[in-house]
């Protein structure tokens, strides 16, 4: 659970920090908001994938599946600082496939939570296994962090991409290019 109260102690903390007055009209709900702010953003360290993939449907045809564009904001653990693009998920079911917002709500849960881009697209991928046991899964993260651009080396625009693959699509490169080609459509 974030304790919001201690997060309201730490921001008037980081402010008075910063030379701010505390007690400025602009500054006084700021701890309070920022405080609902966090409870928000970090609400994937109380989830637990489970929760959205446990809900699953038998099906005959076992071709891929891919749910492509997924929009998310994360929080850097390096620089508590942003970082936020697009996941794509497919996989190879293995007589069972799951509800597509699912797999949306799967992303989420590793994104609202303080982490770095390549651990979070392993998770996503180690879940769907997990929870699935599909014959395979790949998942690709795409993202821009605002600590590569507004601070650091300050190169605004520039994307990070993570990759991972469990199953079939470890060593299949047929079907890895037919997720990029998918990709494209």
């Amino acid at each position: 659970m974030v304790d919001q109260d201690k997060i309201k102690e730490a921001v008037k903390l980081l402010l008075e920090g910063i030379g701010e007055d505390v007690n400025r009209e602009g500054l006084v709900d700021t701890p309070e908001r920022i405080a609902r702010m966090y409870a928000e953003i970090m609400s994937g360290m109380d989830e637990k994938p489970e929760e959205h993939l446990s809900k699953v449907f038998t099906v005959d045809n076992n071709e891929m599946v891919l749910e492509k564009d997924i929009v998310f904001y994360s929080m850097c653990e390096h620089h508590m600082l942003p970082f936020y693009g697009k996941v794509h998920v497919a996989y190879i079911p293995n007589g069972k496939v799951v509800g597509l917002s699912k797999l949306a709500r799967t992303v989420e849960v590793f994104a609202k939570r303080l982490q770095l881009q390549e651990q979070m697209t392993a998770q996503i991928a180690d879940a769907i296994m997990d929870c699935l046991s599909p014959q395979g899964v790949m998942v690709v993260a795409e993202a821009e962090h605002m600590c590569m651009t507004m601070r650091g080396v300050k190169k605004p625009g520039s994307k990070t991409v993570s990759i991972a693959t469990r199953g079939v699509f470890e060593d299949n490169a047929a079907l890895q290019n037919q997720f990029f080609q998918l990709l494209h459509v």
